[in-house]
């Protein structure tokens, strides 16, 4: 349990300048990671126990177990999560400016009294993200020259609600950082051809990699990966480095060599958790290709699918999964180009510029508005079909969804991406799934009400919300404009939805002003529980018609 010197104030600091998250065109850690705690505080631990209130153009927030309320500015008025800015206070007497470790002490003190466990892991992965913030600002060097590549290595400040949103584990990260501008070249293996594992179509590897002689295949590793696993077998020859750069994409272990893009396994946390490939979602990853290919041959959208893998049978599964490769295809033959969302919504490094860029400096509303709605049309639709549809439940979360855009940065289309965390209902996939092994098949499935609560939080809450926030920043009178353009997308789908089902009843709940499912990323990583079994809270629902 908690100590209660941890709630005690720290000695006087007295009241500091307010600060931005970016500075200059930098971000500074110190205020982004005081700014997530408090993000992620207000969401999961004082708005779902009714301890906010605006006052005087300021969010405050009280965590009542410790005893302490919190203020930061308001920047406009709230429709679903609060846009704040620093300095963030604590009132003592009178209001006295905190920094990011008092922030996470207290927070910490809350999640102790509220859950009776404790995480002596939580401070560490704080101030680790903090401290890769700060060196990713130190070494920062101008972008790619190629806008999607830019665009994949431009989130230098991460999720903002997320506690410890780039913690990374290990002292080698940096050289394959993408905040970085990292590139590298693979290195390549010869396994004996009895030892390798594959399925689907891996025919890049071969002509990616160098020759081998009779008898054996060539497997990429990531160099980070291999100096980690130290394989050691009488059936894997090191070839050493060949080949192209690779370029890492935002998810770190995925990179981007021409043509395709290539997920590696990686022993090492990043954000939540281990990035690896496990042996079920190797094969499951290649039933998903060849199960959703003409489910999206009838969505507006595109799929970058993942038609093959391949790994090693030697040195057990740590060995099998630890040097497994997905293959998934590449952006090339794509209309316009395509850019990461999550770097148009980015709020503390790219997005303000993103949005400059796509839609000129001081555009007129109505030209926010027909972007907004083209973005909106490309996305919300397909995502919606895919599981009203067909059962399909994408994760359409801002790191999951290219936007591809045409000469004017008006959107041209929605391209989804890692079917790691798409998944299948049951009902209509029952004969599907019953043809993959067990743990496969498991690996795949949602129920109804999971599934939901994924789509509608990544599509809303993780992405919708975020991108409308930067767009507001710019134009802060017209959220509910751009919420109301939202709306009418849904009222589309409803109204091609059977009135009958399930699925009409969801979108009839959705269009009423239901709360939305956030992700507790806070209350995930205080309990150490895999993304998985990440719990949700309720935030309000911009889309009823009287809210929107």
């Amino acid at each position: 349990m908690t100590s209660l010197a941890r709630t005690e104030p720290p000695p006087e600091v007295g009241h500091v300048r307010s600060r931005a998250p970016v500075a200059g065109g930098r971000v500074d850690p110190d205020a982004a990671t005081a700014l997530a705690l408090l993000n992620c505080a207000v969401r999961e631990l004082c708005a779902p126990e009714q301890q906010v209130r605006v006052a005087d153009g300021h969010l405050m927030a009280r965590l009542p177990r410790v005893g302490v309320t919190l203020r930061a500015r308001l920047r406009r008025p709230p429709l679903m999560s609060p846009r704040l800015a620093g300095p963030i206070e604590e009132r003592r007497g009178g209001w006295t400016a905190v920094d990011w470790r008092r922030l996470a002490d207290l927070i910490a003190g809350e999640l102790e009294l509220t859950t009776g466990t404790v995480n002596p892991e939580f401070a560490a992965q704080v101030a680790a993200s903090r401290d890769a913030m700060e060196l990713i600002g130190r070494r920062r060097r101008a972008g790619d020259a190629d806008p999607f590549l830019a665009s994949e290595q431009s989130l230098v400040a991460g999720h903002r609600f997320h506690p410890s949103p780039k913690a990374r584990q290990g002292a080698d990260w940096p050289a394959y950082a993408p905040e970085l501008g990292a590139r590298f070249p693979l290195r390549w293996l010869a396994v004996r051809a009895d030892a390798v594992v594959e399925e689907g179509d891996v025919s890049v590897l071969d002509r990616l990699g160098p020759p081998v002689r009779d008898g054996y295949r060539v497997l990429p590793a990531h160099p980070w990966q291999l100096d980690l696993l130290r394989p050691e077998s009488d059936a894997i020859v090191d070839l050493g480095p060949y080949g192209p750069e690779a370029v890492p994409t935002s998810s770190v272990r995925t990179v981007y060599v021409p043509d395709a893009f290539l997920k590696f396994s990686l022993d090492v946390r990043i954000t939540n958790c281990v990035r690896k490939n496990a042996w079920y979602e190797l094969s499951g990853a290649v039933a998903l290709t060849r199960a959703l290919r003409p489910v999206f041959d009838e969505l507006a959208c595109a799929l970058l699918a993942e038609p093959g893998y391949r790994t090693v049978s030697v040195g057990g599964t740590r060995l099998r999964e630890g040097l497994g490769v997905i293959v998934r295809e590449g952006v090339r033959g794509l209309p316009g180009t395509p850019l990461l969302a999550a770097a148009i919504a980015d709020p503390d490094g790219a997005g303000p510029a993103a949005v400059s860029r796509l839609l000129g400096d001081g555009a007129a509303p109505e030209r926010v508005l027909a972007w907004w709605d083209a973005y909106v049309g490309h996305v919300v639709p397909p995502v919606l079909h895919a599981y009203l549809r067909h059962g399909v439940v994408l994760e359409p979360h801002l790191q999951n969804v290219l936007i591809a855009v045409d000469d004017e940065g008006t959107p041209v289309r929605a391209v989804f991406r890692d079917l790691e965390g798409t998944k299948l209902l049951h009902r209509p996939w029952e004969s599907f799934l019953a043809d993959l092994p067990g743990p496969v098949a498991s690996a795949l499935t949602y129920d109804p009400e999971r599934g939901w609560n994924r789509v509608v939080y990544c599509l809303f809450v993780n992405h919708l919300a975020e991108v409308a926030a930067t767009l507001a920043d710019h134009h802060p009178s017209m959220e509910p404009a751009l919420w109301r353009v939202v709306r009418r997308h849904v009222v589309r789908c409803a109204g091609d939805t059977p009135a009958d089902t399930d699925g009409a009843a969801r979108l009839r709940a959705l269009l009423a002003g239901v709360p939305l499912p956030a992700k507790a990323n806070l209350r995930t990583r205080w309990a150490r529980d895999p993304d998985r079994q990440a719990a949700y809270v309720p935030v309000p629902n911009p889309l009823a018609e009287d809210l929107a």
